[in-house]
């Protein structure tokens, strides 16, 4: 099974270790292609036009550090992306406090979307950076657009014969879209907040309590050992671990969508 997972706002303030090496990231026929977002960023952040890339970057006045950080990321110290990513997805899935077994499943099975790096894997070591991908980079373009053409190959090989638990949303999902026979073993999970209202049930979409429930999920399934060899019995195990789940009709060529249903945030 691979997992995939979007990357979080949130990142260490610094890494731990050596500096950033291509050659020893996953997927390494993406290198290429992510030497040039990166020397793009770390020129765009070290440029005299301040204004222009927070803009492009989404940053603020008061971040302006981030810049200074980005133009360092060559020669910045990494961690592995499991502890340079803090959001509330990675904090409710406590890798850490895993058993090793589950730990090591882990590192076989998830992959990480990146605006700078495309995808990582968890033991993979980065430095902090801000790179959302929403950002449109001078000489690369919106990135967006950018890994959805670099991606393909990469993801669907290491997505090999079994399903797909594609647990990204927004931009990032639109960096990697299944086709034909691989699309119908993917899995995506859109996570709906039922409660009362005037007595009658009603479900909304939930926005920062979705990240905590797909990081909850994630390490429900590696806790559970859960080896599903199918679409189909991967939402079987997602039931079997008391989840909610109800399946949405998608067209032949397509995902699988999901709704987990939950009453607790």
């Amino acid at each position: 099974m691979l997992i995939l997972l979007p990357p979080s706002e949130g990142k260490a303030d610094a890494g731990t270790g050596r500096r950033w090496a291509p050659d020893k990231l996953a997927l390494p026929e993406l290198n290429p292609a992510r030497e040039r977002v990166l020397d793009a960023l770390v020129a765009l952040s070290a440029g005299p036009d301040e204004a222009a890339a927070r803009t492009a970057l989404g940053l603020s006045v008061g971040q302006r550090g981030e810049l200074r950080r980005n133009a360092r990321l060559r020669v910045a110290a990494t961690a592995p992306a499991a502890q340079i990513y803090t959001g509330v997805l990675y904090e409710a899935l406590e890798l850490a406090s895993l058993p090793s077994a589950a730990q090591r499943t882990a590192r076989r099975s998830v992959l990480i979307s990146s605006g700078l790096w495309g995808a990582v894997r968890l033991t993979d070591r980065i430095p902090p950076y801000r790179c959302p991908i929403g950002a449109r980079l001078p000489g690369v373009g919106a990135l967006s657009a950018y890994w959805r053409n670099e991606l393909a190959p990469a993801v669907d090989a290491a997505a090999g014969a079994g399903p797909v638990l594609d647990l990204r949303s927004g931009a990032y999902a639109a960096t990697w879209t299944p086709r034909g026979e691989l699309a119908a073993r993917t899995v995506t999970v859109r996570v709906l907040h039922e409660r009362e209202v005037d007595g009658v049930p009603v479900r909304s979409v939930v926005s920062h309590f979705n990240k905590a429930t797909k990081g909850r999920l994630v390490r429900d399934l590696l806790l559970a050992g859960a080896r599903p060899r199918s679409a189909a019995e991967l939402i079987g195990t997602l039931r079997e671990l008391k989840y909610t789940v109800q399946e949405q009709d998608a067209p032949a060529g397509r995902p699988r969508p999901v709704d987990v249903v939950v009453t607790e945030l």
